[in-house]
């Protein structure tokens, strides 16, 4: 099935679980750090250049984004964790709202995978462990997109690689290599997002 790229738009801000969309389309959620780069690559996918919003203040939004994909699926951006500047207030806010996506979600069945994002000049930090962790144990669908590859020389993709490799939590997912910038990866990732959504 095709997908018509150009029939993208942001159905909805969610800032309560009873604001998620009610109807059973396949859904794909993208997790990951502040300013790890949910938005740059939801837009790169997509062939726009500001559909979804690239914050200038890392942590500042605290909504879950539907994005419409000619209404055969969702792209979802889950807000991003692990921001040290945010408030307690909004620490709270985005736990509620994010633990609300995966345990307050009337559709989770059609959550059909999990991308997880991990800065590929950092790899990844405790909290993406975390997020790991917490996937593996409610049994999502998941792999990891390495973001922002482009800034990595051939060494630094074998050392981000083999940490991924390493450990136990991530050894046996699927690992794209994303930049936003170039579109290296995009096309991977779009038979990943299609085979899961079935489509």
């Amino acid at each position: 099935m095709k997908l018509n790229l150009n029939n993208a738009n942001l159905k909805i801000s969610a800032g309560l679980p009873k604001q998620f969309p009610a109807d059973r389309l396949p859904q794909v959620a993208f997790s990951g750090r502040s300013n790890v780069g949910k938005s740059s690559l939801i837009n790169s996918l997509l062939n726009r250049k500001s559909l979804a919003r690239v914050s200038g203040e890392p942590g500042k939004t605290i909504t879950i984004n539907f994005y419409d994909i000619d209404k055969k699926m969702y792209l979802v951006d889950l807000p991003g964790y692990g921001y040290a500047k945010r408030t307690f207030e909004d620490k709270q806010k985005w736990s509620a709202l994010t633990d609300g996506f995966f345990t307050n979600n009337k559709n989770i069945d059609s959550v059909k995978l999990i991308c997880q994002l991990i800065d590929s000049r950092t790899g990844p930090t405790n909290d993406d462990y975390d997020m790991l962790y917490y996937l593996r144990e409610v049994g999502l669908p998941h792999i990891i997109v390495a973001t922002k590859t482009d800034k990595l020389n051939a060494t630094e993709k074998k050392k981000f690689a083999e940490i991924i490799a390493g450990d136990e939590l991530t050894a046996d997912l699927d690992v794209i290599m994303y930049s936003a910038k170039s579109n290296l990866g995009r096309d991977d990732l779009w038979k990943q997002l299609l085979k899961y959504c079935g489509l």
